[in-house]
């Protein structure tokens, strides 16, 4: 099989670490683009892959990276913004969009792969999903020979990921009852390995030619089941009282002054949406997707082992009663 020229925004994260590995040991050729090159050393020892400084909302500097690529893939996202008027969501999600669209316009690019969230929407409640879907517009209605896939994931979960791991330290920190804002809203949690796989079967486009596919995981899950799951993994067990929504809201409003922002006005208006599958993205690719429940024990379960290592030192020696 021919290898392709792929290069990639927001290839430093969670994703796109996983993405890039995949992608240099099936022998493609990949660029990163990043602000800074010299920040990002877990992906400078891999053989093979070309880091390349750049201002991504400069149009120019994007043109010239992309001249004489097969396939750009869009992995930018950001889930709060320094400010509160969402000017930081339309600029990283849609305005950077716009720019990588004229970029590959001139650049001459054939495919674009661009990573958004489920139920993104010009509609929608929050400033992240609102700049998701009219990023998502900007693809749909542009005029040229582009050909793009539109991928839509559920939360995603997986070794090193900010969502079950925060929970696990939010659980550590929080002893006895742990209040949880917006408790009945609905996930469908996707393996990031899962997503991978889904973005490597489109490089070519195929059935998902200007497509927009849907990716969750086999369970559907409260966020209260989300987290007691968590709270059993790591051996953290605790009461989850879920609150009450004006008590969430107002919680959200405090944490937007909070350094690092680990809850905010605009999660939880993204929450008040079920992040749940209309359609089965995955069938069309011809995957099955991992369970959330069983993936998670292979490196969550270790804060389990150690807890339970640690409880055992404690009361190693004492009489019995």
């Amino acid at each position: 099989m021919q290898h392709l020229s792929i290069v990639i925004l927001g290839g430093t994260g969670f994703l796109g670490t996983r993405l890039v590995s995949r992608l240099l040991k099936e022998g493609h050729r990949v660029t990163v683009l990043s602000r800074d090159r010299e920040q990002h050393k877990h992906l400078l020892v891999l053989p093979g892959l070309a880091i390349e400084n750049c201002d991504v909302y400069d149009e120019a500097q994007l043109s010239e990276r992309f001249r004489g690529r097969d396939v750009v893939i869009n992995l930018v996202g950001i889930l709060n913004e320094r400010g509160f008027g969402g000017g930081g969501f339309r600029r990283a999600h849609t305005e950077l969009t716009r720019g990588v669209l004229q970029a590959a316009r001139s650049a001459g690019v054939a495919r674009l792969l661009q990573v958004s969230s489920l139920k993104a929407a010009p509609g929608a409640p929050s400033h992240y999903l609102r700049s998701k879907g009219e990023a998502e517009r900007l693809i749909r209605e542009h005029n040229g020979t582009l050909d793009w896939t539109i991928f839509q994931p559920s939360v995603i979960f997986g070794p090193r990921d900010s969502f079950l791991n925060r929970f696990a330290a939010l659980l550590g920190a929080v002893p006895l009852v742990f209040p949880l804002a917006r408790a009945d809203a609905r996930f469908q949690p996707v393996f990031v390995d899962d997503v991978v796989e889904a973005l490597v079967r489109c490089l070519r486009g195929g059935p998902a030619s200007r497509r927009t596919l849907e990716l969750g995981g086999p369970e559907v899950l409260t966020l209260r089941q989300i987290v007691a799951r968590v709270a059993e993994l790591t051996g953290r067990r605790r009461a989850i009282v879920g609150l009450p929504d004006w008590v969430a809201r107002v919680q959200g409003l405090i944490m937007d002054f909070v350094p690092g922002r680990p809850f905010s006005s605009d999660n939880y208006r993204s929450l008040t949406v079920d992040s749940v599958c209309a359609e089965d993205g995955f069938a069309v690719l011809g995957i099955r997707p991992q369970s959330m429940l069983a993936v998670a024990r292979q490196y969550l379960g270790t804060l389990e082992d150690n807890a339970r290592l640690s409880h055992d030192r404690a009361s190693a020696g004492r009489p019995r009663s």
